[in-house]
């Protein structure tokens, strides 16, 4: 007989391994209840049920009954009965997702108060001003997220009596709690509702919902959470941090969020309710002030702290709250760190023996890596800053002054880099926040929502700016200098200093990137990412190899860690001046006069070639034949015409070259002439390339050096090409060993980038030494479309309804595009065990993909010099979590 699902928990029955059932918030609180933190009770709604609901519109029927005795519960544990008219329990209403989604979903604290009970907490509290406050902060939390009520018409109410809520008396709050009642009359044409019970089960519903809202919908796409997990719901007795000078609300981190430094850090808010902090409408206090506020609570706080870290063996994200001097711990998280803070933290728990090497290793990441590597800026002595703020997320970030997210959105999409300023940002400002270079905010500190949210997302963010006076109407803010910034002037926000430039200051390399490039660290950080790197190097199976076309490249790449070059693009060496050269060849009527040009390209091929061998001397280089299509060496022929049409006397050239551009063009050149049958169809090409490279290898010989040159012929289809190309390659291979007396050693294979390669690789195996999967090429050959024009097009559209959840040209398609590599790599193994597979799209730089293709059991993966740290760092962390992505590891 199958279980009947269990759809309510009480803290005490869950733990820190349920998070997927009870949404991590949930799981958080059951652990701190299971270790004996002194945590307010109450009970969790699972994710289940709110799947359901979303699934049929109705909450599952069992949950109405659950919800009821673990209410009765609750209630019996605080002596307490919700909304009862003497001395009320109230509890609060949170959700919980499995994946920390800050600020993104709703809350409604203070829930069972009603007409009757407000009068009653009043006496019990012995704090009038206290219970009109919190009545007031009910009715304006569910009129707008339960009923719907636009929010801003709440403040605009509040205005009207002061400019701070926290001034307020208690006759104008009982005034104000009327008015917001009057409000939601008039807006939804129903009453406030008085029932606590009803209260309840509407704001369990709203918090389902909002798990659908657009908010939650960006930030789940950006972040790549499913869609389908729900958000389990946490039903918790309220506790009050806004009873007076000794009560007060506050969030701590085990370590510093934004550096990784040890110690404790964040903020405090007296007489305050959490939301007070984190929305950042006050400026808090650093929470070192509340050991002189409430030593006791202090000494306290820092006792659960070290528990807490000890515990979970990671930075912790605490929200806690003093209610008239005990200490509650509302809520707890491994918390979200900037990149600098998590190679630290990592590097430091590792030395302290609290985790090891491989545990190190798997929680960062190559998107992290990457943003160390990005520039900073060149700050000098006399440069001032406009006003100094919170360091709340490292980096430097230039760009235009927007007041508004969705200017921020539309100017972004068309290509300005924008800087969002605001007051305090609101999770309504989330799609500016992703569109936006930097985050600038006037208020809040390190854990207001800006610093949260731009931490998790990896954006530069300031906070608390307090000099400058932001006029969102007016769209300017000005200094106490009396410096005035208006929309769309230009301003630099170093989010390691904390402060904002007037202007776009000069950029230098990271510290990190000249580490990387020397191999010495200079400091902890990069000695942190240093060691990272040398632990992933010594487990990971996948090579990283480079995609470089020139020596300069070659020879960057070789410093940051490429074990080879898995993609020479020899069509980048045709530009500039040999342009012309090509043209001849192309335009050549008789094999002498293709002779010539071709003759005229060999020495610089060769030299090319030569130069990259050197740079990469002992390590393998994988050399594609020529692989554009045709039209991208020649004149657009509508510009051509024109230039005839409009010369009196036309060049005899420029004739020739029009009725050659007629005669080669192509409605897809893209699917047209080029790759391996643009060397079977032009004599002398293909011969040309590969004497260039066999000479160049013969040079490197001669000269003592070691090379290790590959032939890749492109865009293969059928095994008959690669047969035809190949006997070419071996025959010029084998014309200059007799010419030199050198014996050359350059395996022959091929790119798979289209789906018939993919399907009839064990055929294709039996020609080839390698196999490089293309993957760029495969992706538009297998979905049918061009990414250029789609990724310009429809694929917002197509990522905003869900029919993708990233791009597939950024990470591996795995079901498609994925499946054919697998089926590649399987079937040419079959036929040739020795067979040498790697990837050289820009897929083999993207960190999910790179889990995808050690899993796959390729050889390397292959992406341009400045991914390469990344791209080794993903495949030690692939190495040590199996088959699973790195999204679903860390």
């Amino acid at each position: 007989m199958t279980k009947p699902t269990k759809y309510v928990y009480a803290f005490a029955e869950g733990g820190r391994d349920m998070a997927a059932l009870l949404g991590g918030k949930g799981a958080g609180l059951a652990e701190m209840t299971r270790i004996g933190l002194p945590v307010p009770p109450g009970f969790i709604v699972t994710t289940d049920a709110c799947k359901v609901y979303l699934a049929t519109g109705q909450e599952p029927p069992e949950l109405g009954v659950e919800a009821a005795q673990a209410l009765a519960g609750l209630e019996r544990a605080m002596g307490r009965t919700l909304g009862a008219p003497d001395d009320p329990l109230l509890v609060s209403v949170r959700s919980g997702a499995r994946f920390s989604m800050p600020g993104m979903m709703d809350t409604i604290l203070d829930i069972g108060l009603n007409d009757e009970s407000v009068t009653g907490l009043a006496k019990a509290s012995g704090q009038e001003r206290f219970a009109w406050d919190s009545y007031r902060r009910l009715i304006q939390m569910f009129g707008h997220t339960v009923m719907g009520v636009d929010g801003d018409l709440f403040e605009q109410a509040i205005a009207t009596h002061t400019a701070h809520d926290h001034d307020l008396g208690i006759a104008e709050l009982a005034h104000l709690t009327e008015e917001f009642k009057d409000i939601i009359r008039r807006e939804t044409g129903e009453d406030f509702p008085q029932e606590p019970a009803d209260q309840l089960s509407r704001a369990i519903r709203a918090v389902f919902d909002s798990w659908n809202t657009e908010r939650a919908r960006v930030y789940r796409h950006r972040e790549h959470i499913p869609d389908d997990l729900g958000t389990a719901v946490n039903v918790q007795a309220m506790v009050f941090g806004n009873l007076g000078p000794d009560s007060g609300t506050g969030v701590a981190f085990t370590r510093d969020p934004a550096t990784g430094e040890r110690g404790v850090y964040g903020d405090y808010l007296p007489d305050a309710q959490g939301e007070d902090v984190v929305a950042g409408v006050r400026d808090a206090l650093p929470l070192s002030e509340l050991r002189t506020l409430d030593p006791r609570a202090y000494v306290e706080l820092g006792d659960h702290l070290r528990t807490l870290e000890n515990h979970y063996r990671d930075l912790c994200d605490v929200e806690f709250t003093v209610e008239r001097g005990k200490l509650w711990v509302l809520q707890t998280r491994v918390g979200k760190r900037t990149a600098e803070a998590a190679f630290r933290i990592a590097h430091d728990l590792r030395e302290e023996h609290t985790i090891t090497a491989d545990e190190a290793l798997v929680r960062v990441d190559g998107a992290e890596l990457t943003r160390l590597m990005f520039p900073r800026f060149d700050v000098r002595t006399t440069d001032r800053p406009l006003a100094h703020g919170v360091p709340a997320s490292p980096g430097a970030a230039v760009g235009a002054v927007i007041f508004d997210s969705a200017e921020a959105v539309r100017r972004a999409a068309a290509g300005e880099q924008v800087v969002l300023v605001r007051r305090e940002t609101t999770p309504d400002d989330l799609p500016g926040m992703i569109a936006a270079q930097a985050v600038l905010t006037s208020r809040g500190g390190k854990t207001s929502h800006a610093a949260v949210v731009a931490r998790g997302m990896g954006k530069v963010c300031v906070c608390g700016a307090e000099e400058l006076a932001v006029d969102t109407a007016a769209r300017r803010f000005t200094t106490p200098s009396g410096a005035v910034v208006r929309e769309g002037d230009v301003v630099s926000v170093d989010g390691t200093a904390g402060t904002v430039h007037l202007g776009a200051l000069p950029l230098t390399a990271s510290d990190v990137g000249r580490a990387l490039e020397t191999g010495a660290a200079t400091d902890t950080l990069t000695e942190a990412v240093l060691g990272a790197l040398a632990h992933a190097d010594s487990v990971r199976r996948l090579e990283v190899r480079a995609n470089a076309d020139t020596p300069e490249d070659a020879v960057r790449a070789r410093a940051l860690g490429a074990q080879g070059i898995g993609l020479c693009r020899t069509e980048h060496m045709f530009l500039g001046e040999r342009r012309q050269l090509v043209e001849a060849m192309i335009l050549a009527r008789d094999d002498a006069a293709r002779g010539r040009a071709l003759d005229a390209l060999l020495p610089l091929q060769r030299a090319d070639f030569t130069a990259i061998l050197e740079a990469m001397d002992g390590l393998p280089v994988t050399i594609r034949l020529i692989d554009p299509p045709l039209h991208e060496f020649l004149p657009d022929r509508t510009d051509l015409a024109v230039r005839l049409a409009r010369t009196g006397h036309p060049d005899p050239h420029d004739r020739e070259l029009l009725a050659a551009v007629e005669r080669m063009h192509e409605q897809n050149p893209m699917l047209g002439l080029r790759g391996v049958r643009l060397g079977l169809a032009v004599p002398g090409l293909m011969a040309m390339q590969v004497r260039a490279i066999a000479e160049a290898a013969t040079q490197r010989l001669r000269d003592g050096g070691s090379p290790r040159a590959e032939i890749m012929i492109p865009l293969v289809g059928t095994v008959e090409e690669l047969r035809l190309a190949r006997a070419e390659a071996e025959l010029v291979l084998g014309e200059v060993e007799n010419e030199t007396g050198t014996p050359l050693q350059c395996p022959i294979g091929t790119m798979i980038e289209l789906p018939r390669a993919a399907l009839t690789a064990g055929r294709i195996a039996e020609a080839a030494d390698f196999f490089s999967f293309g993957t760029n090429d495969l992706t538009q050959t297998t979905w049918g479309l061009s990414r250029d024009d789609a990724e310009a097009s429809f694929f917002p559209l197509y990522i905003d309804k869900g029919v993708f959840s990233v791009s597939p040209f950024e990470t591996i398609d795995r079901e498609g595009v994925g499946r054919l590599v697998e089926l590649g790599v399987e079937a040419g193994r079959a036929v040739n065990p020795r067979l040498e597979t790697g990837v050289c799209g820009e897929h083999g730089g993207d960190p999910d993909s790179i889990h995808f293709f050690h899993r796959a059991g390729l050889d390397y993966v292959s992406c341009s010099p400045f991914r390469i740290p990344a791209a080794r760092l993903e495949a030690g962390c692939a190495a040590l979590t199996g088959t699973t992505g790195s999204s679903d590891t860390r």
